[in-house]
């Protein structure tokens, strides 16, 4: 049996975009329009590489090429799929 894991960071849904959404939240708090605090989000957690939130068709993606026989040797590895967010190698 093979097992693999897929950690996103923040991904670009509802939660983060339609109003009353987190962004919305944040950026009332902040007193800035909503663009202001997505990219204040993203330079306070030390800035993304990719400069975005990762879209749902990219963690998508990931998944089913995990899935696929195109990694049938790829076991008991995490994939963290966040635009650069945390800084490894």
């Amino acid at each position: 049996m093979r097992v693999n894991t897929v950690a996103p960071g923040p991904v670009s849904t509802d939660m983060w975009r339609v109003s009353g959404g987190l962004a919305e939240q944040v950026a009332a708090a902040m007193g800035v329009d909503h663009d202001t605090a997505v990219d204040q989000i993203i330079a306070g957690a030390g800035g993304f590489d990719t400069g975005r939130f990762t879209r749902p068709e990219e963690v998508a993606d990931l998944v089913l090429m995990l899935a696929s026989d195109r990694a049938g040797n790829i076991a008991g590895a995490d994939f963290t799929i966040d635009g650069g967010l945390i800084k490894t190698l």
